[in-house]
């Protein structure tokens, strides 16, 4: 996991690189589109593993996830074998359940996807809960702004 420029201030956005493999291109060599959520989700990983959030262990004892809610992907340009992309994630905002994220996957700083990811806080039964007081507070400190 690298970080990005914009770390030092409250807005950080976290960035994760990563290398394009066969098994993520069609045959000509082309990302395959679905590839990119793949992509986006590696990011949104790594970034609560930096803030010090163990997604297992919410899972284990208090049986938490954070599946995606609603998913948003334009995609400017293609990601070709090879490449070398960095996905940014920023947290856009947090409210009692749910999480707000804006996410760009770069290389070499150009766009090539950018998406808006809302995720929800549920139980194992799906039904919505409250997140918790240590998971909240380590995203409001990433988030451009708290509701």
């Amino acid at each position: 996991m690298t970080t990005t420029a914009a770390d030092t201030g409250a807005t950080a956005a976290r960035a994760f690189r990563l290398r394009v493999y066969w098994e993520d291109t069609d045959a000509a060599g082309i990302v395959y589109y679905a590839n990119f959520l793949k992509f986006f989700e590696r990011g949104r990983s790594e970034m609560v593993r930096a803030v010090g959030i163990d997604q297992a262990a919410l899972l284990t004892g208090q049986g938490i996830v954070f599946p995606v809610r609603r998913c948003e992907i334009d995609y400017l340009a293609p990601a070709r074998l090879g490449d070398e992309l960095d996905v940014h994630t920023t947290v856009r905002a947090v409210g009692g359940a749910r999480v707000d994220l804006d996410q760009d996957v770069t290389r070499a700083g150009a766009v090539l996807a950018r998406g808006k990811v809302r995720l929800a806080c549920t139980g194992r039964d799906g039904r919505p809960r409250r997140l918790p007081a240590p998971v909240r507070a380590a995203l409001s400190a990433l988030a451009i702004r708290s509701c």
